[in-house]
């Protein structure tokens, strides 16, 4: 039902205003469409074992974290992870982990987490789950 009067003329000119300024392309800033934020493009760098030190790496320019390991056939041991101050904060404490996770898998072998921080990671991320 129309409104009579100066009041209705306002909003149907507001009505025209908004759809001026939100093309079919961009939604309005109300939706839920908005709330959804891309992850940031990161150069995920690879994980690798570098056996010879007993150790799961990853290499960003100069510096290097690492997960230390003891492997037997049944088990392998993390004992202890270390990402370099300059490095901290994007997750590749955990990458560490969980590369050694999925080898173990892939080996049948069990996991032990002498280390803190991969006890912690387990913990909130059980393998299997």
């Amino acid at each position: 039902m129309p409104i009579d009067g100066p009041r209705g003329t306002d909003e149907d000119a507001l009505d025209e205003t908004l759809e001026e300024t939100f093309p079919a392309s961009d939604p309005p800033a109300n939706t839920v469409e908005t709330a959804v934020r891309p992850k940031p493009a990161t150069d995920a760098p690879s994980v690798i074992d570098n056996p010879k030190l007993n150790r799961y790496e990853i290499h960003i320019g100069s510096l290097v974290g690492f997960l230390l390991y003891e492997r037997s056939d049944k088990s392998v041991a993390l004992i202890h992870t270390e990402v370099p101050a300059e490095l901290r904060g994007r997750h590749l404490g955990e990458a560490l982990v969980q590369a050694a996770v999925d080898e173990a898998r892939r080996n049948g072998q069990m996991i032990v987490a002498v280390c803190p921080f991969a006890r912690e990671y387990l913990r909130k991320h059980p393998p299997g789950k």
